[in-house]
C-alpha cells in the first residue's frame, strides 16, 4: 500500500500554493494562559470553503487526466470535502455530481450550491455519510465517472499535508518548536497528511488525533488492528461522524500517529461557545474537536508547546441553541426530570418553595398527560447556577417524588420526551 510521504506533501504544495489561501498560525494567550502551555491555532477556518478540504479536493481533481476530467467526478460528504469539490470543479470549469447525507445542515447544502454554481449537481441520499457514500459510487459507475474519494486516496492525503508543512515552516519562522500537534479524525485523510509530513520533518513532535465519543472509528480500527464499521455513531459532529476509516488512512495513522483521543460531545459544544466568545472564532464541531482535546491532555501539556488544527467554521448558526444545550448539560448546569405532581392548586409554587434552591430555574414545565386522577407526569427542565447545587436537588425532588426519573440516566426517554 502506498505511504505518502514528506516529499509527496511539497509536490502537492507546489500544485496548490497558488491555489489555496495559506491560512495563519495564531498564537492564543487566553487559551495558553489557561493550560500554562504555548497553545497555537492552525486556522483552517479561514481556507477559502472555510475548511482544509479544498486542499485534498483541489490536488486530486488536478491530477486527474484530462480525458476523465471531461468526464466529470463524483463524490460524497458531510459537506467540506463537498465545497472543496464544488470549488474545484467551477474553476476547473468541470461537472461535479456531489453526494451528501441528508442530515447535513442547510448551511453547508447551500454553500456547495453557491462554490460550484452550474457546474455541480447535489444530491441528498441517506441519513449517514456512508449511505451517501454507497449512493454515490453506485451513480459513479453507471455514468463512467471518476470518484473523488474524501480521505482514503494518496493524493487527497497529500493536499491535506500541505497544511502541515506551512504550520511547520510558520512555526519554525516564528521561534516555535512544536511539541503536540492535535487534529480531528473523521475518515482520516487530514491526521494521515499532517501525520506524514510532521513526523518525517519533525520526529520528536507528538501527532495526536481526536475523535468524537459517539463516532471512534479511527480507535475501532486501532482496537481492531483495521478498519471496522461502528454499529452505530452519533452524528452531531457531522464532519467527524464516519462509522469506517479507510484502509490507506488507517495504515498512515498506525505508522504516524503517536496517540488517539475521545472527546465528549458535550465538551465540544462548551469548546464551541468558549471559542466564539473569547477568540470570536466560528469553529463547526469537527472544527472544534483538537481545541477540545487540550483539556483531557491539560497535564501533558502543561510546559509544552501545542498546535490545533481548527480544521473548519462552517457552523450553521441555526444549531446554536442545541449547541448551548448540549454544553449546559456537559456542564452539569442543565437537567431533566420526570416527576409526578399533584393534580391541585399550588402543587407548583410548593415545588419552586420546597425543592429548587434560591439560584435554581425552571426551564421547561410540560404535562405528559392529563388524566382525571390524583397525580400526573410532568417533564421538568431545571437550570442550575452551580453544578454543586445538583445534589440537593435530587435530594429535594425525591422527596417530593420518590418514583421521579432522572432524565440524564435514560437517554431512550430523554430521546423521546426532550
Amino acid at each position: 500500500m502506498e505511504i505518502v510521504k514528506d516529499s509527496d506533501v511539497r509536490t502537492a504544495y507546489q500544485l496548490l500554493k497558488n491555489a489555496v489561501t495559506h491560512t495563519p498560525l495564531q498564537y492564543d494567550r487566553y487559551l495558553s494562559e489557561k493550560y500554562q502551555a504555548n497553545v497555537l491555532f492552525k486556522r483552517e477556518d479561514l481556507q477559502k470553503v472555510r475548511s482544509f478540504k479544498l486542499r485534498g479536493a483541489y490536488y486530486a481533481i488536478k491530477k486527474l487526466p484530462a480525458a476523465e476530467l471531461k468526464k466529470g467526478v463524483v463524490c460524497a460528504s458531510a459537506g467540506n470535502h463537498a465545497q472543496g469539490v464544488a470549488y474545484t470543479c467551477h474553476e476547473l470549469n468541470s461537472h461535479a455530481a456531489i453526494f451528501m447525507p441528508s442530515t447535513t445542515p442547510q448551511q453547508k447544502v447551500s454553500q456547495v450550491q453557491f462554490f460550484g454554481g452550474d457546474n455541480v449537481e447535489i444530491f441528498l441520499i441517506g441519513d449517514t455519510f456512508d449511505a451517501s457514500a454507497t449512493a454515490a459510487r453506485k451513480y459513479c459507475e453507471e455514468n463512467n465517472m471518476t470518484f473523488i474519494d474524501p480521505f482514503n486516496d494518496p493524493n487527497i492525503i497529500a493536499g491535506q499535508g500541505t497544511l502541515a508543512l506551512e504550520m511547520m515552516t510558520d512555526a519554525e519562522r516564528e521561534g516555535f518548536k512544536p511539541d503536540y500537534v492535535l487534529a480531528a479524525i473523521g475518515g482520516g485523510g487530514l491526521i494521515s497528511g499532517v501525520s506524514s509530513y510532521v513526523k518525517n520533518t519533525s520526529p520528536t513532535t507528538k501527532v495526536i488525533g481526536v475523535e468524537p465519543a459517539g463516532a471512534p472509528s479511527m480507535q475501532a480500527a486501532f482496537d481492531n488492528e483495521g478498519p471496522i464499521e461502528l454499529n452505530e455513531i452519533d452524528k452531531f459532529v457531522d464532519g467527524a461522524a464516519v462509522k469506517k476509516v479507510g484502509e490507506i488512512t488507517y495504515t498512515h495513522a498506525n505508522k504516524y500517529v503517536d496517540g488517539l483521543v475521545t472527546v465528549d460531545e458535550g465538551l465540544v459544544c462548551s469548546t464551541i461557545l468558549e471559542m466564539y466568545g473569547k477568540q470570536a472564532i466560528i469553529a463547526e464541531p469537527a472544527g472544534a474537536l483538537s481545541v477540545a482535546a487540550l483539556e483531557p491532555l491539560k497535564d501533558e501539556i502543561k510546559g509544552k508547546t501545542v498546535i490545533c488544527i481548527i480544521s473548519g467554521g462552517n457552523n450553521d448558526i441555526n444549531r446554536m441553541a442545541e449547541i448551548e444545550e448540549r454544553s449546559l448539560m456537559y456542564e452539569g448546569l442543565k437537567h431533566y426530570f420526570v416527576v409526578s405532581f399533584p393534580q391541585r392548586p399550588g402543587a407548583l409554587k410548593e415545588f419552586v418553595t420546597e425543592v429548587l434552591g434560591p439560584d435554581d430555574d425552571i426551564t421547561r414545565f410540560e404535562y405528559t398527560k392529563k388524566v382525571n386522577r390524583g397525580a400526573g407526569p410532568v417533564i421538568l427542565g431545571i437550570l442550575l447556577k452551580r453544578k454543586e447545587d445538583l445534589p440537593a436537588l435530587l435530594k429535594n425532588i425525591e422527596q417530593f417524588d420518590p418514583n421521579y426519573i432522572d432524565l440524564s440516566e435514560n437517554q431512550t426517554l430523554y430521546g423521546l420526551l426532550v
